[in-house]
């Protein structure tokens, strides 16, 4: 008995054949894993330390129909257009293709260079489309008659407050995915994973004025 164990003990590969045939694809597994997390690095955690954490939104694009939809709701509308969170951009382009002067709010500093270089190529000038360094939550979106949001369902809520309370009457809302819970839709398109929901702020102000209650957001947030 102890022959066997000390046979075992001096050629380890006895008892574990498989790593040794293993090692490359370990290491192959390693390498995605680390470019994986790379990856999901630069583009998600850029600008995070703006943002409180119950507020923080991953980078999601959307899919060529959501946006295809979003567009059918915009039909007929014209003005201002913020998308909040803006992402690659691809929404703002596709609302600027459409005649709207359009403001992406990003704070990821990657996606943002990626837009503006983008809008740069495509000789789209800053009075059409502009992207900016900033924080939605904090700024102020009074002067914009059309809104389109990517969120999640944690930050609807309190991203409603802060709608209700700074919109003009005629603005119009435009929620892709993830609904507004406790407000009616005017209209919507689209289904599933695709589906967008079109809010009037008139019509949200009168049919649920207690939604109207001061925002739990602070004046000016510190870090």
């Amino acid at each position: 008995m102890e022959d066997s164990i000390e046979v075992i003990l001096q050629d380890p590969g006895w008892f574990l054949p498989h790593y040794r045939d293993n090692s490359l694809l370990a290491t192959l597994g390693g390498a995605a894993l680390t470019a994986s997390y790379g990856l999901w690095t630069m583009f998600v955690l850029p600008g995070f330390r703006k943002v409180p954490m119950r507020l923080k939104v991953p980078y999601l694009p959307s899919s060529a129909k959501q946006t295809a939809n979003v567009m059918k709701l915009l039909e007929g509308r014209r003005g201002r257009l913020a998308d909040l969170g803006s992402g690659d951009g691809r929404l703002v382009f596709a609302a600027c293709s459409a005649g709207f002067q359009c403001t992406g709010f990003e704070i990821n500093s990657i996606l943002l260079a990626y837009s503006r270089s983008k809008a740069k190529w495509k000789g789209i000038p800053p009075t059409q489309v502009n992207f900016v360094s900033k924080d939605f939550w904090t700024s102020d979106v009074s002067k914009y008659r059309n809104v389109t949001v990517f969120l999640a369902p944690g930050v609807m809520e309190e991203l409603g407050e802060k709608l209700i309370r700074e919109l003009p009457r005629e603005s119009q809302v435009i929620a892709c995915r993830f609904s507004f819970l406790t407000w009616p839709s005017a209209s919507t398109e689209g289904s599933g994973l695709d589906q967008v929901w079109a809010y009037d702020i008139d019509s949200i102000r009168r049919l649920a004025p207690v939604m109207s209650k001061p925002s739990t957001l602070p004046a000016k947030l510190h870090f």
